[in-house]
């Protein structure tokens, strides 16, 4: 594994890339708050199923700088990933976004669709052509506000820790903390808190029917993970053309989404890849 420092216009990214140097390139996108750490959370099935592996903290995460102003909007976040992409210096990419990286790698894939080989679209939860909901977006600000006067403690106050199930409850507080605590400017991770649901990836869900590309959409049940809707998931899945959906079984008690499980989660992106002709040993 070595450090990667990316210039994106005014912004350094700072990223990682391991594996196989001249393997196809996977690139992975986290979600809002999270780190490079939280999209196969520490699994190593890709490198040694022969993929370049490119990881990297979003502008103001981690130990990304953020940018001059408030500029989280996906135009922006799209244009780092095209920074990142030229980095790699491969041809076709796989993209691996979850949630706010599921949306990134969309937008970018509309744009520049001949530098994309495959697309894994893990939780996303934006669904274009409905009125912003004031209640959710009051959420987000909440966790904004807690998270400049309290730090990581007032972020965990201000999120909604009751809606979790009691099985997973103590599993997600633990994961916020640590998450949380990862971010070398917090301050910037409360800017893209407000700004980042504010912002559309894309219009249309018709336009989604571009993306002639081999697809996978992992999405999770709403018993688990509620603030990434399964229905999102699906609609997404049925406007992509051939698009495949993945989703734990319904079970009672509810199963671990494959989202939260880096192991499994890479094995259906080397699936992917074998899919697209982007793995080792496929032509």
């Amino acid at each position: 594994m070595s450090d990667l420092e990316i210039r994106s216009g005014p912004v350094r990214l700072a990223g990682e890339e391991s594996g196989e140097q001249q393997g196809p390139a996977v690139v992975l996108l986290h979600g809002l708050t999270a780190t490079r750490r939280y999209v196969v959370m520490g699994s190593n099935v890709l490198q040694r199923g022969g993929m370049h592996v490119l990881a990297y903290d979003a502008r103001g995460h981690g130990l990304s700088s953020p940018p001059p102003g408030r500029e989280y909007g996906y135009e922006h976040l799209a244009g780092d990933l095209a920074s990142v992409i030229g980095e790699a210096g491969h041809g076709r990419v796989i993209l691996a976004g979850a949630s706010m990286g599921a949306h990134t790698a969309l937008r970018f894939a509309l744009e520049h669709l001949e530098q994309v080989g495959a697309l894994a679209l893990i939780t996303p939860s934006f669904l274009p052509g409905e009125a912003a909901d004031a209640r959710e977006l009051g959420h987000w600000d909440a966790l904004a506000r807690g998270l400049r006067e309290g730090g990581v403690e007032g972020f965990v106050r201000a999120y909604d820790l009751e809606s979790v199930p009691e099985r997973w409850r103590g599993t997600v507080e633990t994961v916020l903390r640590q998450r949380l605590a990862a971010h070398e400017h917090p301050q910037a991770v409360a800017d893209a808190l407000e700004v980042v649901p504010r912002s559309h990836p894309f219009e249309s869900l018709s336009e989604l029917g571009e993306i002639v590309l081999p697809t996978v959409v992992v999405a999770s049940r709403d018993e688990a993970d509620p603030g990434h809707p399964l229905a999102v998931g699906e609609a997404y899945a049925q406007a992509i053309p051939g698009a495949e959906l993945i989703v734990e079984p319904a079970a009672d008690p509810p199963r671990s989404p494959i989202a939260w499980q880096g192991g499994q989660l890479s094995k259906v992106l080397l699936e992917l890849a074998a899919r697209a002709g982007l793995a080792n040993g496929t032509t």
